[in-house]
C-alpha cells in the first residue's frame, strides 16, 4: 500500500443476503486498494448469508465473519430495520476491527462498486482534511437502464456510508432506530465535519425502494415517521410530499407516517440542536437550491 494512502475497513450487516452478498464479494476481491479488514455481521439470517460469509472468512485471512447481537427471532425484516437492527449490526462489526483505520464504511450487501471504487473514495478523505462523511453516488435500475438517484447536497448514502474515524466519534452513537443516517449527518455537521455524496463516484443499489418493508408505500410511511421523530417543518414535509408523489404516487405515505406520529404523540428526537439545524436547512430561502441537487442540477 503507498504511504500516503489512508487506510479503511468496510463493514457490512447482512440479513439474507446470500446472492447479494456473493456479488459484494467479487466486487471488494477486485478492489485495487482492499481493506484493512472486512467484517460481515450476519443478523439472524435464514438463507445462507453465514455460510457465504463464513466460507470468505476461511478463504481469505482479511475477511471476518460474525454474528449480530441476539434479536427476537421471529422479528420481521422490515421491523428490525426500524429498529435499528442495522446499527446495531454495524456496531458489532466496529468492535471486531483490530486496528483502527483512517476510514471506517458501512456498505450494504445489495450494492455493487467498480475496482477502484474505494480507492478513489478514500483518496478523498486525504484530499480534503475536513471531509467527515462521503459516499458516491446511487444508481438503480429502472426500465433496463442504471439511473443515478440524486440526493441534495450534504447527505450521504448510507448504502456505502464512509466515515472519517474521528468524524464516526463525533457523530455517534448512531441512533438504533430508522433516521440514524440523517442525526450523524447533523452531529456531524454541527462538529465541524464536512458532508457529501461524490458524483463522479458511482455505486449500484440492486434493491428498489420498499423491498425490506414489504412496499413502496410502507417505506415512504417509515419515512414520514422519521420526519416526525427528527421534528420537520410542517410546510417543508408537504412540499417534499408533493415533490416526490409526481414521480411515485405512494410518496402520501410521507404525510401519513408523519400525521400518524403526531396524532399518537409520539416522542421526538430530545437533541433540540440537531432538531434546530435541521429546522434551519428546511427555510424557504434553502428549497430551491435542495430541489436543484435533488434532480441532479437540472433546474435554471
Amino acid at each position: 500500500m503507498h504511504e500516503d494512502r489512508l487506510s479503511y475497513a468496510a463493514v457490512t450487516p447482512a440479513r439474507n443476503e446470500a446472492e447479494n452478498l456473493a456479488r459484494l464479494a467479487e466486487a471488494m476481491l477486485a478492489q485495487t486498494q482492499r481493506p484493512e479488514a472486512w467484517v460481515i455481521v450476519d443478523d439472524g439470517s435464514t438463507d445462507g448469508t453465514a455460510e457465504v460469509a463464513a466460507a470468505l472468512a476461511r478463504e481469505h485471512d482479511w475477511i471476518r465473519f460474525a454474528h449480530a447481537p441476539a434479536g427476537d427471532a421471529a422479528e420481521a425484516l422490515a421491523a428490525g430495520r426500524r429498529g435499528g437492527r442495522v446499527v446495531r449490526s454495524f456496531n458489532a462489526g466496529l468492535a471486531l476491527l483490530e486496528a483502527e483505520p483512517d476510514v471506517v464504511i458501512k456498505i450494504d450487501a445489495d450494492v455493487s462498486v467498480e475496482p477502484d471504487y474505494f480507492e478513489r473514495l478514500v483518496a478523498e478523505f486525504a484530499l480534503d482534511p475536513s471531509l467527515g462523511m462521503a459516499s458516491g453516488t446511487c444508481y438503480e435500475l429502472e426500465d433496463g437502464v442504471w439511473t443515478p438517484k440524486h440526493v441534495s447536497r450534504g447527505h450521504v448514502r448510507g448504502a456505502t456510508r464512509a466515515y472519517r474515524r474521528a468524524c464516526l466519534d463525533d457523530a455517534g452513537p448512531l441512533e438504533e432506530r430508522l433516521g440514524w443516517d440523517g442525526i450523524d449527518e447533523i452531529r456531524a455537521s454541527l462538529a465541524g465535519w464536512r458532508t457529501t455524496s461524490f458524483p463522479h463516484l458511482a455505486f449500484r443499489h440492486h434493491r428498489w425502494m420498499g423491498e425490506r418493508d414489504g412496499s413502496a408505500k410502507a417505506a415512504w410511511e417509515g419515512q414520514g415517521d422519521v420526519a416526525h421523530f427528527l421534528g420537520y417543518r410542517f410546510s417543508y414535509l408537504l412540499l417534499r410530499t408533493a415533490f416526490h408523489a409526481t414521480r411515485d404516487p405512494a410518496a402520501v405515505g410521507l404525510l401519513r407516517g408523519y400525521l400518524r406520529g403526531l396524532v399518537q404523540r409520539q416522542p421526538r428526537y430530545s437533541d433540540h440542536a440537531v432538531r434546530a439545524h435541521l429546522r434551519r436547512q428546511q427555510r424557504a430561502r434553502e428549497l430551491l437550491p435542495r430541489a436543484r441537487e435533488a434532480l441532479g442540477r437540472r433546474l435554471a
